[in-house]
């Protein structure tokens, strides 16, 4: 069992200039980072073209923000305040991931990969645990229950009193996460596309759980890890109830502000593949113009030879609903 060492009194100048370590997670950070960049000049180098910007710093962006929640004063405070812990909470199921998520870090891998790494890749983002993980019941679960789960059983405490309890808390939050972004933004390859529309709906539904926790924890009458919080005696802060108050606060309050940015992607998201799409209807529509009028042309010149066409023949594009209107059939 691990407890917090003594603290001084909490201030906002803590979030940058108090500072501890985490070390799995900025060893992974370290690591991941590395290994993106990496994928990222081979990219370049491989005559594909360079690596979009935004993803890069989507992906580098997210990964800092893993290491700032861990590391910098919230990382210091949060086996000391519910408020700390509560940011955490959301910081590292919601923005962290998704961030990671808008990086495509599993394209970026597949670009990487020869062709039998590549196979095998695809082979498993194709497997019944991935259609599963990905089926959107499934990944609005993973991300909805965690904090629910979280509060009201034995798992908040023992992120409280073990190092290893701790550790697991800043690692599974963040790969639940990414289960609920990746297949929802789907800009890396997911086991089977549906309509990202379902993304805006579950959107809306997160919002409703996050509003119900964020209600029971500020007026459900308990106090969560209540003998845990008084046996640290500290005699500075808030209250424990005025501290999860506030914790409750920031719950909603960032879960709300964390999934408009996502909305916004999703939507982003939604017009690029809408204006792909339109393009291609087109461009099968110009190709079977050009093919009727080389059609017609063939008629045309088969009836000044003297060929007549049989009998109650008629223009194949004239009953084609796609082209008919362009040729007043």
């Amino acid at each position: 069992m691990s407890h917090p060492v003594a603290v001084a009194p909490w201030h906002w100048s803590a979030l940058a200039d108090t500072w501890t370590v985490e070390p799995v997670v900025a060893a992974l950070c370290a690591l991941l980072a590395a290994g993106y960049l990496a994928g990222a000049r081979r990219h370049r180098a491989g005559g594909a073209g360079g690596w979009p910007w935004y993803r890069t710093a989507a992906f580098l962006g997210g990964l800092a923000v893993w290491v700032w929640t861990t590391c910098s004063g919230l990382g210091v405070y949060e086996r000391v305040l519910f408020t700390d812990r509560a940011a955490q909470l959301v910081l590292l199921l919601m923005l962290v991931p998704m961030l990671l998520a808008l990086g495509a870090p599993v394209s970026l891998l597949d670009a990487a990969l020869p062709a039998a790494g590549r196979a095998r890749l695809r082979a498993a983002l194709g497997g019944r645990v991935s259609r599963v993980l990905m089926f959107p019941l499934v990944s609005t679960v993973l991300l909805v229950a965690p904090p629910w789960l979280l509060y009201f059983t034995p798992w908040y405490e023992a992120t409280l009193t073990s190092r290893a309890g701790n550790t697991g808390f800043h690692l599974l939050l963040v790969l639940l996460g990414l289960l609920y972004f990746w297949p929802r933004l789907q800009l890396d390859p997911v086991a089977r596309p549906y309509p990202l529309l379902i993304g805006v709906v579950i959107t809306f539904v997160e919002v409703v759980f996050d509003a119900a926790l964020a209600l029971v924890l500020l007026y459900g009458g308990h106090l969560v890890a209540e003998p845990y919080y008084a046996q640290l005696a500290r005699d500075w802060g808030p209250s424990l109830a005025r501290d999860q108050f506030v914790g409750g606060n920031a719950i909603w309050i960032l879960g709300d502000l964390v999934g408009l940015p996502f909305l916004c992607a999703l939507i982003r998201r939604m017009v690029v593949t809408g204006r792909a799409e339109t393009a291609a209807v087109d461009a099968a529509l110009d190709a079977a113009e050009a093919e009727a009028a080389a059609r017609a042309a063939a008629v045309e010149a088969g009836a000044g030879a003297g060929v007549a066409p049989e009998e109650g023949e008629r223009p194949w594009w004239l009953d084609d609903p796609r082209l008919r209107h362009r040729y007043n059939g």
